[in-house]
């Protein structure tokens, strides 16, 4: 007696692709382009500021346990999403400028738009962030009812329950039944953030600059795929000249051919405090997106190649530097 051949389909077992990893991912600021409308002193001055935070947090990566030389590459995120007040050809050189003229140097630059949009490589594809919200799983806190409907209709998400909606008014209330909002896994007092990802009040729809600077952060630590492929992956910058047009821009460009990779175990951002806000919302996202758990199982072994543990909270591999004056 023979036994039965096994057939398996191959698209059953997706190939999640592998992806190089530095040991940390350093932006070197954000700005916006009014910013940018100030000139090049402006731009020297934010770089010059935030050039002594950018040294602290690469003395950070000497204290890694591992025997390999720290892998740190940078970064910039341009503004093109929501303003484009200028072209490519006009901003860029000026911002590479500055950034040299304070002794830094960009490694990958990449725009706003290309955690929106659809890759232009990738057509008939979801956007990023399109992505992003499919993998969204609200953290529901004790005592919901599931009154609220769910993130992917309100665009909204939140980090605990909010508070209860009543018809009253606050003067007619009164048996004293209102409750304030809560966070979820408060420690003594809560912090309530509530979140909004998008609105649709447009003729399309505007993602958040919260919701793109978590989509950014996933980019950075590698966590991003489609159908298995690396996206928002490095395009080799070696031309002269940048485009008129921001669209003719590929989304993320490697400006320095020997730089380490993109993508890293850990990220750090040199922000102005304008951010903070901004930034504390990207953390309740982080804390509430469902990341492919075979690209979160290459992060961790490649890691311990390297005789380093990273955490398993996506948010806890991100960090901040907010110098004042910035």
């Amino acid at each position: 007696m023979t036994e039965a051949a096994a057939f398996r389909e191959t698209s059953a077992d997706p190939v999640t692709e592998s992806l190089p990893f530095s040991h940390l991912s350093l932006e070197l600021g954000h700005l916006y382009m009014e910013d940018f409308a100030e000139g090049a002193e402006r731009l020297v001055r934010h770089f010059t500021a935030v050039r002594p935070w950018a040294e602290t947090a690469r003395a950070w990566t000497t204290a890694l346990p591992t025997d390999n030389r720290p892998r740190i590459s940078t970064c910039f995120l341009i503004d093109d999403y929501f303003s484009r007040l200028s072209t490519p050809a006009e901003l860029l050189p000026t911002l590479l400028g500055a950034a040299e003229r304070a002794g830094l140097s960009i490694d990958y630059l990449a725009r706003e738009s290309g955690c929106a949009l659809t890759d232009p490589t990738r057509a008939g594809r979801p956007g990023l962030a399109d992505s992003v919200v499919h993998r969204l799983v609200e953290s529901p806190p004790p005592g919901s009812t599931g009154f609220r409907p769910p993130v992917s209709r309100t665009g909204w998400l939140t980090n605990g329950r909010r508070a209860p909606t009543r018809r009253t008014s606050a003067a007619l209330d009164a048996d004293g039944a209102w409750q304030p909002p809560s966070e979820t896994g408060a420690r003594g007092h809560s912090v309530f953030v509530d979140v909004e990802l998008w609105d649709d009040a447009g003729e399309h729809r505007t993602w958040s600059c919260a919701f793109l600077a978590a989509v950014w952060q996933l980019a950075r630590l590698g966590l991003l795929r489609d159908d298995g492929r690396a996206v928002l992956t490095p395009t080799p910058w070696d031309q002269k000249a940048f485009p008129d047009d921001w669209d003719a821009l590929p989304p993320l460009l490697r400006l320095n051919p020997s730089a380490p990779p993109f993508t890293a175990y850990y990220t750090c951002s040199v922000l102005p405090t304008r951010f903070l806000p901004v930034e504390h919302a990207v953390r309740v996202v982080l804390e509430q997106v469902h990341v492919d758990a075979r690209a979160v199982g290459q992060v961790v072994e490649r890691a311990e190649r390297e005789q380093l543990t990273v955490p398993e909270d996506v948010a806890a591999r991100t960090s901040y530097l907010f110098p004042p004056g910035l």
